[in-house]
């Protein structure tokens, strides 16, 4: 494995861990559109605590990482997704805001901040998902970008899905009917909008399909949505939670084993943006470092917290 290549594994790991944390957040403050009960916000809020801080460490940990690691590639996103960017990250202020003081907030004001949380969380989730697809389906001939916003669209859905799983077991009975429709309802409406990226954008699945690797996980991703089926039908939370974690993790594994080894498909590759190698080593050390004590943190944080939730 060439330097840039172990550089480019270690950002996709970062963003991988980013999208399964911070997406079940991001879906949880959606889910306040649903959920309207006080005490059932309140338990909503109090159960992604344990995931809550550190969250943002791998987004940071992913751009600064990209700002080191790859420069042409980071500056070439940045330049184009300016506005996308900054308004995922208004969004992400705007949640934070609203989660971390709602507990002080008096009752009026604590259903304006709901708003705020459940309205920042959507735009978030929206805008990662239009980066995503500006990157993989430009348009340089400036029309809309159909497959942009429907990969926008997928990822709050994905995240509301991912969401529900994760109140049906870590809350239980108290929202466990209203969650578990909800994952129902967001399974059906994922599938039906993976369909139509995969009708916008087949050439993306098929590279995918001719790598040996990529034919295993597309496979693997067909097996997880039946299995992810046959868990909501049985019921059983924790199995289900598990299941649609690893199929996010899979569908973000094919979209990078079709575009390798190009950061940004059909302009820069990782080996034209890749840094110096002496750059490269001494982030790559560092990461070595910060990795693992994020890891641990989390894990110390969720095993800390862990009752949280109840009180």
């Amino acid at each position: 494995m060439q330097l840039a290549e172990l550089s480019a594994l270690v950002l996709c790991f970062s963003l991988l861990i980013y999208v399964l944390l911070d997406g079940t957040d991001l879906g949880v403050g959606m889910l306040f559109f649903w959920f309207s009960e006080e005490k059932q916000r309140e338990l909503m809020s109090h159960s992604i605590l344990p995931i809550w801080d550190a969250n943002e460490t791998w987004l940071v940990l992913f751009a600064g990482g990209m700002l080191a690691l790859f420069p042409a590639a980071y500056s070439l996103v940045l330049s184009s997704l300016a506005v996308p960017v900054f308004i995922m990250l208004l969004s992400l202020f705007g949640r934070a805001l609203a989660l971390e003081y709602r507990a002080e907030a008096t009752v009026r004001l604590r259903r304006w901040l709901d708003r705020l949380l459940a309205a920042g969380s959507a735009l978030a989730a929206f805008t990662q998902g239009w980066c995503a697809g500006g990157i993989i389906t430009p348009q340089p001939d400036g029309s809309i970008n159909l497959a942009a916003i429907m990969s926008g669209l997928g990822v709050m859905t994905i995240y509301m899905l991912l969401a529900s799983c994760w109140l049906r077991w870590r809350i239980g009975d108290s929202v466990f009917p209203l969650a578990g429709a909800h994952a129902w309802m967001w399974w059906v409406i994922t599938l039906l909008i993976s369909i139509v990226l995969l009708l916008l954008n087949p050439s993306l699945w098929l590279q995918c399909w001719q790598r040996p690797f990529g034919k295993l996980i597309i496979i693997m991703m067909g097996l997880f949505w039946f299995l992810q089926l046959f868990t909501l039908w049985r019921g059983n939370a924790l199995w289900l939670l598990i299941v649609t974690l690893t199929l996010i993790t899979m569908t973000l594994t094919g979209i990078i084993c079709a575009v390798y080894p190009w950061l940004i498909p059909g302009q820069v590759n990782l080996y034209q943006s890749a840094a110096s190698s002496v750059t490269q080593q001494v982030v790559l050390i560092g990461a070595a470092v910060m990795i693992p004590l994020t890891l641990i943190y989390h894990t110390w944080s969720f095993w800390i917290m862990k009752g949280h939730h109840q009180k």
